[in-house]
């Protein structure tokens, strides 16, 4: 999916590169779920100029969280739009400037985890655009259920509409194994474990996968990966929360993030980066085989200047 496109009645799906922001409702009345990352103001005007029309101007712009890959348009839209971004009360500590997430855990290893292993960890700073959303339910358009979700953040929530079963389930869970460069090239979906890179609490995460898997929801729109819908996608939901993979390796994986609504309490030690080392081994042999090779080059060189008949070409 190239382009924004329509997933389910009043539903569209964003893709902004990233991650994937939506918009629920119609023009009369509708708001933007997530905003990609930082530059995506664009694309995502384009989808409501296309779908809404030209002057539409939603009634909030919703985070699942706030994590730059959701929330780095929001705050250029909330002031061109003249809108609030709502966020769950967990959450706003970590985008109003108090405090930085989690810093990210790139030793779970993985093809995102990899690419995104020198990624700095910004504060997020909404304000003065940011409020907390309070309510069981979205205020502006009917029908639609905020389900809290912690694991991949300390206030993730998810949105679902049980008139059709259409879940919005933010970074809860992909519908892209964000784990293999394959399946991400390739955008094969398949219902997988949230981002793991940027994952500190993988006890909540779990129990959060279960809870959503119980709604039986049929349409899946997630952050990541192409939306799915129908029993295939049930089945994957249902298997994930079964045999959901915590990882073998990680500093969350036996001990989580402690936060409260001032943002961090107390997190894990860090655990030794396997890869880093390996990387620096790496790095070190790739540096002495250069040095050798360059020491080699210059003694044949030198040989070859005293070698009997070599001539100097004016």
């Amino acid at each position: 999916m190239a382009n924004s496109e329509i997933i389910a009645q009043d539903v569209v799906c964003i893709p902004t590169g990233l991650s994937n922001a939506y918009l629920l409702g119609t023009a009369e009345a509708y708001v933007l779920v997530d905003s990609g990352t930082p530059g995506s103001e664009k694309k995502i005007l384009r989808a409501v100029r296309s779908h809404l029309g030209k002057n539409a101007t939603p009634c909030a712009i919703v985070l699942t969280h706030g994590h730059f890959d959701h929330s780095g348009s929001a705050l250029e839209l909330a002031r061109r739009w003249g809108v609030r971004i709502y966020v769950h009360r967990l959450e706003l500590p970590f985008v109003d400037g108090t405090s930085s997430y989690p810093p990210p855990d790139p030793t779970v290893g993985g093809f995102l985890a990899h690419m995104m292993r020198f990624t700095p960890n910004n504060k997020v700073d909404l304000s003065p655009h940011v409020s907390t959303l309070r309510l069981t339910e979205l205020p502006w358009i009917a029908g639609w259920r905020i389900i809290e979700t912690p694991g991949h953040s300390p206030g993730h929530i998810s949105l679902f509409r049980p008139a059709d079963g259409t879940l919005i389930a933010g970074d809860a869970f992909a519908t892209v194994d964000l784990d293999s460069a394959v399946a991400v090239m390739s955008k094969r979906q398949q219902v997988s474990r949230p981002p793991a890179v940027f994952t500190p609490d993988w006890q909540n995460a779990e129990r959060s996968v279960r809870r959503l898997a119980e709604l039986d929801a049929r349409v899946l729109a997630a952050g990541h990966g192409l939306p799915m819908s129908g029993f295939a996608a049930q089945g994957q939901l249902r298997d994930l929360s079964r045999h959901f993979p915590v990882p073998q390796y990680g500093r969350y994986v036996l001990e989580s993030a402690h936060t409260d609504e001032q943002g961090i309490i107390s997190l894990p030690e860090p655990v030794p980066d396997r890869l880093r080392r390996k990387a620096a081994v790496s790095a070190a042999a790739a540096g002495a085989i250069g040095i050798a090779l360059f020491v080699r080059r210059r003694r044949s060189r030198s040989r070859s200047v005293k070698e009997p008949g070599w001539k100097q070409v004016a």
